[in-house]
């Protein structure tokens, strides 16, 4: 069990971002925090990874390592897409070229890269990639590696339909698998995920959020604004009807 015990949070002089959050991760469940931008959550997720440290209060029961997916990458990252993952793989001892399983049961980079519909050039800059092959790439050195702690700070956005799906089923694979997955999302994909406990983060306090509703809109648009609207925040799916 990873709890954070009454965390709370400041950036220098300034005003207090977390206000004794409190949370039980429990093995095999995911957590999904929701809330407004600005609001600490990023913050949260940090803290939670053990990259940032708390002003007060602590993170206990915490893997030794975590695996981290940041929200968005350095605007200048110039390294490649394959020097990127090949860094990772090289600190956790990973393959890269062979599209079969790892010896620990994982899928490895090129199979997950394969999955998540990459198409993209991976010897380009991280930084010239679209935010969706760079997303794409984020989320295979995240998976391809995991130690029991999984921290996703906004993984669905910027994905096209079919590698949202993709990542959903990731998510719910590694929660089948025991794994610890703290995440937050705005597009409505974490909420959706079974047996998903969903909390407000709201004046840099934690609440649980008993419902989470979807509405279903019928929108008359060209074939061409299809995909537009598939990427719009707190849009889930889109289907055409004929």
């Amino acid at each position: 069990m990873i709890t954070v015990d009454g965390v709370w949070m400041r950036y220098g002089r300034g005003p207090m971002v977390l206000r004794g959050v409190d949370a039980e991760l429990a093995p095999g469940t995911v957590t999904v925090v929701l809330g407004e931008n600005g609001c600490g959550k990023s913050t949260l997720l940090r803290i939670a990874a053990g990259i940032t440290a708390p002003s007060a209060g602590a993170v206990r029961g915490r893997p030794p390592t975590a695996s981290y997916l940041p929200e968005r990458f350095p605007d200048q990252l110039r390294l490649s897409a394959r020097a990127y993952l090949r860094h990772f793989a090289r600190i956790r001892r990973l393959p890269i070229q062979n599209a079969q399983p790892a010896q620990n049961g994982q899928a490895t980079q090129d199979a997950l890269l394969a999955r998540l519909g990459f198409a993209g050039d991976l010897d380009q800059p991280m930084s010239e990639l679209s935010k969706g092959n760079a997303q794409k790439v984020g989320i295979t050195q995240t998976f391809a590696a995991m130690d029991g702690f999984l921290v996703l700070d906004e993984p669905w956005a910027g994905l096209d339909v079919a590698a949202r799906a993709v990542l959903s089923d990731l998510v719910h694979e590694a929660v089948e698998a025991g794994v610890t997955v703290l995440v937050t999302d705005h597009t409505g994909a974490g909420a959706k995920l079974p047996g998903a406990t969903v909390h407000l983060m709201t004046e840099g306090r934690l609440r649980p959020e008993a419902t989470v509703g979807f509405v279903e809109l019928v929108v008359t648009c060209t074939s061409e604004a299809v995909d537009q609207v598939a990427q719009l925040p707190g849009v889930q799916s889109v289907r055409r009807m004929v």
